[in-house]
């Protein structure tokens, strides 16, 4: 008796999948033909992509990690724009 090796699908695949039993265009059985995905998955994938299908709409998605690094860059650039002012003072004055 072996054990099989679990598929790792991709959230492309699965969202592409699941749009495909959205659409009902084809039957679960023809998508699980077609992409040789068993029939539970494609009904998780497709009850996952309707719950979450209102955060596609949500414009300030960025990681929370991003907007803190956006923030100190800011800061950075302020504090650089003030020290170069200073300096041109300061040059400008000592001619």
């Amino acid at each position: 008796m072996s054990l099989s090796k679990k598929t790792s699908y991709s959230n492309e695949f699965k969202s592409k999948v699941a749009l495909e039993a959205i659409k009902s265009d084809k039957t679960i059985a023809d998508i699980v033909m077609e992409y040789n995905v068993a029939s539970s998955l494609i009904s998780k994938w497709k009850k996952q992509l309707l719950d979450n299908a209102s955060t596609a709409f949500v414009l300030n998605n960025k990681p929370q990690m991003v907007d803190n690094k956006e923030k100190q860059l800011y800061e950075q650039i302020g504090e650089l724009s003030m020290e170069v002012s200073y300096l041109k003072k300061f040059v400008n004055g000592c001619r």
